[in-house]
């Protein structure tokens, strides 16, 4: 049978596919901009007929889910909450988070203990076209892609013509012969794209001026989500930095211009020489054109990209994460702050490994020194003691450099005293006399000359 013939046997429409679902099932969906929509909207028309409905996503993108406003019928777990999940949630109890090691990810979908132990009915993902040998793109959202097709009882693609086609890499793509069903999105569904790029803040810049002073020509490059890594790249781009790498869970817009100026050319990698790898994209739709067939990139599963003994083999690794919240102990809070949910773990303590299991290789956690209410009080995060309910991301065993806009220091295998004042060193003014108070209180530091 022909590739095409088999497309047009599977090939049937999103309402058809939703009135296969039975109560009690688990659907699987594509993480990140590869989460169907029309699939959804479908599920969604039958919240009267159905009950306890499991539905696993990641990181969950617009459009908001039709579904997650029938919490009887419906149950949404996000592993990595995302500016939507966190605005969702106050009104939807229905929405769970669960922390996860981004790097086990396909080892969960596999064994199924994502589900509770239950079976992986359904796996809904969003794909680009069938080419001629029959291969569906992933597009940018590689991750544990392939696994869901690997253990879900049925499978079914929503096509979504104007998806990029993102080259291997490896697992990139899913064959026709392991999709039961085919849907085709609307000529006019796009995957969701950011705005443009906002310009750096004079914090970012400033933060991002201290880092790439520890990078130096042939690093290899990590960079979290949020505004810094687009800051690190316009400060890079504004250096004579050469040879650099790219070896990164999430491929962001800052990329696209050290790989285009050529300061970043993989020609100094242990591994994947002249390839930036990742294993998902996030970012405007200039990085999705950018992305669409480019060569020069190579798409992993995340048990590849994100395995820290895969991220170990390249000398000179810098990772670079964000924080919300530093402690006097020093420990990091990156995804809660109180009880409250802001967004998730990911691969932070991956490449906070891999970094420093890498020769030559250092890890970065950044933050700015303060933030201001909703009320225009400015607060310090770096706090005595987290708030009860904040969930430490990173424990302090783990730590290597701090970074705030007031500079940089090293923690790694310093005793508590030391890793105390390192922190309090690069506070903002403000808050430095009432954080010397309160190590003072908790016995964790004592005056001496570095400090004033």
């Amino acid at each position: 049978m022909s590739y095409e013939k088999e497309y047009q046997e599977k090939l049937t429409t999103a309402e058809a596919v939703a009135g296969m679902i039975e109560s009690g099932m688990v659907i699987k969906l594509g993480y990140f901009t590869a989460k169907p929509v029309t699939l959804i909207q479908e599920l969604a028309k039958r919240h009267d007929e159905l009950k306890d409905i499991l539905i696993v996503a990641c990181s969950t993108a617009p459009p908001i889910p039709e579904v997650i406003q029938y919490g009887e019928t419906f149950t949404w777990w996000d592993w990595h909450w995302s500016k939507l999940t966190r605005a969702l949630r106050p009104y939807f109890s229905n929405i769970v988070y669960g922390p996860i090691a981004y790097h086990m990810c396909c080892e969960f979908v596999r064994d199924q203990t994502v589900n509770q132990g239950r079976q992986t009915d359904w796996v809904w993902q969003q794909v680009g076209p069938m080419d001629e040998n029959g291969y569906f793109n992933f597009g940018p959202t590689i991750s544990e892609s392939i696994t869901s097709f690997e253990v879900a009882k049925y499978k079914c693609v929503e096509v979504n013509k104007n998806m990029p086609r993102c080259l291997g890499g490896s697992q990139e793509s899913v064959h026709i012969s392991m999709i039961d069903r085919i849907v085709e999105a609307p000529d006019d569904q796009m995957i969701f794209a950011a705005p443009d790029v906002p310009a750096p803040t004079e914090v970012e810049i400033l933060l991002a001026n201290h880092l790439v002073e520890y990078i130096h020509d042939g690093c290899c490059l990590q960079l979290g989500i949020g505004g810094l890594p687009n800051a690190l790249g316009h400060v890079i781009k504004n250096t004579n930095l050469k040879n650099l790498g790219i070896h990164s869970e999430m491929f962001v817009d800052a990329y696209v211009d050290m790989i285009d100026s050529g300061q970043a050319n993989g020609s100094k990698k242990n591994i994947d020489m002249y390839k930036a790898v990742y294993t998902f994209a996030v970012g405007t739709q200039r990085l999705y054109d950018w992305m669409h067939e480019n060569s020069g990139l190579a798409g992993y599963s995340v048990s590849y990209v994100n395995d820290p003994r895969v991220i170990g083999q390249l000398d000179n690794m810098i990772s670079v994460n964000q924080a919300l919240q530093f402690d006097l102990y020093t420990q990091v809070s990156a995804e809660s702050m109180g009880t409250e949910q802001i967004t998730g773990h990911g691969g932070m303590t991956d490449f906070i490994l891999g970094a420093q299991w890498s020769k030559g290789g250092k890890s970065f956690i950044c933050m700015p020194s303060t933030h201001t209410t909703k009320d225009g009080e400015l607060v310090s995060r770096i706090v005595p003691t987290f708030s009860p309910g904040t969930c430490t991301s990173v424990s302090r065993h783990l730590v290597d450099y701090i970074a705030t806009e007031y500079g940089i220091r090293k923690l790694k295998a310093q005793n508590q005293w030391v890793r105390t004042e390192r922190l309090i060193e690069i506070a903002h003014p403000q808050f430095r006399d009432e954080l010397v108070q309160a190590a003072n209180d908790l016995k964790i530091w004592t005056r001496t000359n570095k400090i004033e």
